[in-house]
């Protein structure tokens, strides 16, 4: 029987409300070490995370179970409660 294989990439920013520079560089490292661990949780795979003042970037492998809203959900409430 033959088996797949899913691989789905996905760059997602999320930004600040109208693009205000509202994170401190204190608090850089901390909002985004934030993605990688809740990634984990959620059986993504962050690749790559960075951002500024003003917006975060992450780059990571979407799990096949779980749908790309859902995912975008997870993460943002997350960024948003403890960020």
């Amino acid at each position: 029987m033959a088996h797949s294989y899913t691989r789905n990439h996905i760059h997602m920013v999320f930004s600040t409300k109208e693009r205000r520079n509202t994170i401190p560089k204190e608090m850089q490292l901390p909002v985004v070490g934030l993605p990688r661990r809740n990634c984990r949780n959620y059986e993504m795979i962050a690749v790559a995370i960075g951002g500024t003042e003003n917006h975060v970037h992450i780059l990571f492998h979407l799990s096949p179970k779980l749908a790309l809203a859902k995912a975008a959900q997870l993460l943002k409430a997350k960024i948003r409660r403890n960020g």
